[in-house]
């Protein structure tokens, strides 16, 4: 006898239905086929024990197992759950015919245990998609699936459980999440706040920038002046996750394994990693397709402190997605798309020994030396940040006590509603005709702008992003049209590291 159950695999956030086909018949042994991982291979021991486990019988046959369409490679332990009851339901334990009206999906203990897998949201999502009508996955993937609506979702323990629950269907209700009100309600509180810094008053100003427009920055000072602090404040000062951003975001943690039981991510992710990064590990990828550092800051933050200290192939590798703000992969045997919609925020000291420039402290380095420490940052990288910070020490006890995170979050989130209404995307990332319509100077403006390319020998991609970081500092001053004001200083903010690299 053959039955088939549906279930899903994983290709990059996306997920496609699979057909497992199971068959048992005269003969003896396991066999599954259809591009099998290891896990998936191995899915049959665990199958074993936990159908015997349960009070079932495992067929003492030959179980062939298709899983379709075969050229598509698949991995993990997902299928666990729907290999199990199509084995039951093919040795006649089960009744097949409930089978057709659900997508399954878990991992299975020894003891028939179900245990939460990767995934769950897409999943939910492509089941949707597919006109399924039902899910049944482990109770602990059960709140983040049903966060899809018109799909009635299921979350059970163990195997008996759900074998319970298809001989008789009215036993369980289907999980509801009410994801708007999930998202409304008791919105988080950033525990990093601005009012904890004092001073730096034009570093915070830049930051607002960048937060209204969502720029890329680099901020360049000694040591102890503050900036991972500031940093880490950053997130705070982002207008909140919409419902959409907040399942985008929801669905990649998801995949990464790094989401929450059941929770909706309703803060913008902060990702900081450290200098000793890989490549892959931060642009996704490995022997399994997996979402990397910039991709876990998606609608969120990516800060990379001591800039200079990563390998010069991890920073440049971040070229592609800071314009295209996603990341294509591709391997041998996948190829895949990470969506990668974040705000670049790096950090680094002027020399290798912290205090060039310093106004107290006497900078030990050579002008070699601190040539070679800058040029560690390419040109093309540093041509895609349209912010350079500069950073000083603060005199603690003149600074003054600063505005906090939610007053600066309300310009911020008018400035970036004024950006979307006009044009339907925030401002760092209007292409050349929306510069063109939006970003037009006036004759002195104009003039100003063009001694600045000349003085600062400035590239073409630097003078469309000195109008659109001008622009958001108009629409933070509530200004239709940009003035003097604000192209120059959009232009104090770009040519910082022309005065560290030409010294």
């Amino acid at each position: 006898m053959s039955v088939c159950v549906l279930s899903a695999a994983l290709s990059g956030i996306e997920a496609m239905v699979i057909e497992v086909e199971t068959r048992v018949c005269a003969g003896l042994g396991y066999f599954i086929v259809g591009l099998a991982g290891e896990a998936v291979k191995e899915s049959l021991f665990r199958v074993e024990s936990a159908i015997g486990t349960c009070g079932f019988e495992m067929p003492r046959q030959k179980i062939l197992i298709s899983l379709a369409p075969a050229g598509v490679r698949k991995e993990g332990a997902v299928f666990d759950l729907p290999i199990a009851l199509s084995v039951l339901a093919a040795s006649g334990q089960l009744a097949p015919e409930p089978l057709n009206d659900f997508l399954f999906s878990g991992e299975l203990s020894l003891n028939g245990r179900l245990r939460p897998v990767k995934g769950a949201l897409s999943m939910a999502i492509e089941a949707r998609k597919a006109g399924m009508k039902s899910l049944v996955v482990p109770k602990e993937n059960a709140n983040e699936a049903a966060m899809v609506s018109d799909l009635a979702v299921f979350g059970f323990d163990t195997l008996t459980a759900v074998v319970g629950f298809l001989r008789d269907t009215t036993t369980s209700q289907p999980v509801v999440i009410e994801t708007k009100t999930l998202l409304d309600k008791d919105k988080p509180l950033y525990a990093a706040d601005f009012s904890d810094v004092r001073g730096q008053e034009h570093v915070k100003r830049a930051l607002e920038i960048m937060a209204a427009g969502g720029h890329n920055g680099l901020m360049i000072g000694p040591p102890g002046t503050g900036k991972t602090m500031l940093a880490t404040r950053l997130p705070g000062i982002l207008p909140p996750l919409s419902l959409q951003e907040s399942l985008e975001t929801t669905r990649i943690y998801s995949v990464a394994g790094q989401l929450d039981a059941g929770g909706l991510i309703r803060e913008r992710p902060f990702r900081a990693p450290h200098h000793t990064a890989s490549d892959i590990s931060l642009v996704g990828g490995g022997p399994v397709a997996m979402p990397g550092e910039i991709s876990l800051a998606h609608n969120g933050v990516l800060f990379m402190d001591e800039l200079p200290e990563f390998k010069r192939r991890v920073l440049e590798v971040l070229r592609q997605p800071l314009e295209e703000r996603q990341i294509a992969i591709a391997r041998a045997s996948y190829s895949v798309s990470f969506p990668a919609n974040f705000v670049l925020l790096a950090a680094m000291n002027p020399c290798p020994c912290g205090f060039f420039r310093h106004p107290d402290r006497k900078c030990t380095c050579t002008p070699l030396a601190i040539r070679n420490y800058m040029g560690k940052i390419s040109g093309p990288l540093l041509d895609r940040i349209d912010l350079h910070i500069g950073v000083k020490p603060v005199n603690f006890q003149a600074a003054k006590t600063a505005e906090n995170s939610a007053l600066i979050r309300e310009r911020v989130t008018v400035a970036r509603n004024i950006q979307l209404k006009r044009a339907g995307v925030c401002n760092a990332l209007m292409n050349t005709a929306m510069i063109g319509d939006l970003c037009a100077l006036g004759k002195i403006e104009q003039q100003v702008l063009s001694q600045a390319m000349v003085q600062h020998k400035l590239s073409a991609r630097s003078y469309e992003r000195i109008l659109k970081v001008a622009r958001t500092a108009a629409d933070l001053d509530g200004e239709k049209k940009i003035g003097l004001p604000h192209l120059a200083e959009a232009i104090g903010l770009r040519c910082l590291d022309k005065d560290y690299l030409s010294k």
